[in-house]
């Protein structure tokens, strides 16, 4: 097991690999040696290094002869004078490599940079503590051009040690002042899907939120849902009151867990909104297991259009996630290429759209007043007859 989760891991373009590279060597130099040898600060370093042209070709090349002295060979290799080629490096940041958001993303980007002529490096955090480690430590001063920052929870250490390196970055469905970003608008996707139910004449309307891993690795985007629900209830008279809403681990089975707890509970939705489509399919299989009928019974939206949305026939709110990683690679390269260490404040938020398929439509007769819930419905939400 790599002792060290977020050891930088030199990527073929095109590819996400899950085997560390055994290749590399270990660098014990660092930048702040280089650049106190040749007298200028790390930052000042880090672009002569890296060929920008914001640095006198006096300066630059006293970098260059101080990182040949100290054999800093990682930087060598990034400068124009020692490398094979004109290719160069960009850092993608995930917080979860195996879910379907940030690979579908992480692979845009990816293709977008080849394309270009660009390396990747890959690091994958996982949990709030190996995050705050990457940051506190910062293995990429001197070693990349740009970095991609996906959906990362960051508070303000993280993106001072971001601004240090004084490279350009841009994140994607997340927003660091200051930076560019790519994403939606996540409040007015969730407002669309509620929207949606509303038309259809439902008002008794729950919610499924995924619950965060860690409370200090809660995703912006999930609080953006929460709110548009809300938004879009309050302006058709309407509340969210807390026994219509329920929580469960991210995925299937926490979508089914949710689901089941909503069905244990005295009085049912007619509706559903799930913050994102893995937990409404996994809330469509508790329903079919409780033998209540989608759209029926109870219907189900969320916001993705996930792979699975089709074969499940899912109603949803479909987001470009494939052109959000190349649209956020573009705005990344566009600042590199230009030398410029801090682009233009661009927010960029890419359209959502209905899509309808079958797991909505209106309410039954009869179901738009409250209904206690019956005991069959009880044992159907796994709860003791009371």
């Amino acid at each position: 097991m790599d002792p060290d989760p977020t050891r930088e891991r030199r990527i073929p373009l095109g590819t996400v690999s899950d085997q560390p590279e055994t290749t590399d060597t270990v660098v014990r130099v660092s930048l702040q040696d280089v650049a106190e040898r040749a007298g200028v600060s790390a930052a000042t370093a880090s672009r002569s290094l890296r060929g920008l042209a914001k640095v006198s070709p006096d300066t630059r090349r006293r970098v260059i002869e101080a990182a040949r002295e100290l054999s800093y060979t990682t930087s060598l290799q990034a400068a124009p004078e020692f490398a094979p080629g004109p290719r160069r490096t960009v850092a993608v940041i995930v917080p979860f490599i195996t879910r379907w958001y940030f690979t579908t993303v992480t692979a845009a980007a990816v293709d977008h940079l080849r394309e270009h002529g660009y390396d990747v490096l890959l690091y994958h955090l996982g949990s709030a503590d190996v995050r705050d480690d990457f940051f506190s430590r910062m293995p990429l001063a001197g070693r990349v051009d740009g970095i991609l920052v996906l959906s990362a929870p960051l508070n303000e250490e993280h993106t001072l040690a971001l601004r240090a390196l004084d490279i350009p970055f841009v994140t994607v469905g997340t927003t660091v002042p200051g930076a560019p970003s790519v994403g939606i608008d996540a409040v007015a996707a969730a407002r669309q899907a509620v929207n949606h139910l509303l038309h259809l004449r439902h008002r008794r309307i729950g919610l499924i939120v995924g619950e965060a891993d860690d409370p200090r690795f809660e995703f912006e985007s999930s609080t953006e849902r929460r709110r548009g629900c809300e938004q879009a209830l309050r302006a058709a008279g309407l509340t969210l009151p807390e026994e219509l809403v329920a929580t469960g681990p991210h995925g299937l089975e926490g979508g089914a867990e949710a689901m089941t707890e909503l069905l244990s509970r005295p009085v049912l939705p007619t509706a559903v909104f799930a913050e994102y489509d893995e937990l409404a399919i996994g809330a469509l299989w508790a329903l079919r297991r409780a033998g209540l009928r989608v759209p029926d019974d109870i219907s189900v939206v969320s916001i993705d259009d996930h792979e699975m949305a089709t074969m499940f026939d899912l109603t949803t709110i479909a987001q470009d996630v494939r052109g959000q990683g190349s649209v956020a690679a573009g705005l990344l390269l566009e600042a590199v290429d230009a030398g410029e260490v801090s682009p233009a404040d661009r927010q960029v938020q890419l359209p959502t759209r209905l899509v309808l398929r079958g797991t909505t439509a209106p309410p039954a007769a009869g179901a738009a007043a409250p209904v206690p819930a019956t005991p069959r419905t009880r044992q159907r939400g796994r709860v003791e007859p009371s």
